[in-house]
């Protein structure tokens, strides 16, 4: 079974997916799980499938417990960085101080400079994804690009903060 051949057993079925997403836990995401997974059937390389439905039903699934992991690494992350700054105090702001401020910007423009030898794209594609979640197949759409071009410029952006990072992990000279 081809690409086009793979679309028309999704649209034929798309009623029962949205019912496996939505009885398997997937809840307000399973429009959103959906669409994904439609998105992906529509760009997939043709090639044979040899039990089409079932092959869907894994994607479907697969889908949603990449969002589950997602949202669980979120909240770790939120939870942390709760853990990190302290609790609220009633009557004293959140906000960071000025000279953390100050140092924030300072070490964003600090990472902005790594990023900028890679061109402007790559900064932009780092912070669609990483920051804004937006996924990468969408950023190519935007951007008029191949995925792997934008998986390169996402792969070289990290490497670049990475490196960044490990300047600022070894302190002043």
């Amino acid at each position: 079974m081809n690409a086009a051949g793979l679309e028309a057993v999704f649209l034929a079925n798309r009623a029962l997916l949205l019912g496996f997403l939505r009885a398997h836990g997937a809840g307000d995401a399973a429009e959103d799980l959906l669409q994904d997974l439609w998105l992906r059937v529509r760009d997939a390389p043709a090639g044979p499938v040899g039990q089409p439905l079932a092959y869907l039903y894994r994607a479907a699934n697969n889908l949603m417990l990449d969002r589950y992991r997602s949202q669980r690494q979120a909240t770790a992350r939120e939870r942390s960085w709760s853990e990190a700054v302290g609790p609220t105090i009633v009557g004293r702001s959140d906000d960071p101080g000025s000279e953390r401020m100050l140092i924030g910007r300072e070490t964003l423009e600090a990472a902005r400079a790594a990023l900028a030898p890679l061109g402007p794209r790559a900064e932009r594609v780092l912070v669609r994804h990483r920051v804004e979640g937006v996924p990468q197949r969408v950023i190519a759409e935007e951007l008029g690009v191949s995925l792997s071009t934008v998986e390169s410029d996402l792969r070289r952006a990290t490497r670049a903060l990475i490196e960044f990072r490990a300047t600022l992990d070894k302190g002043p000279a």
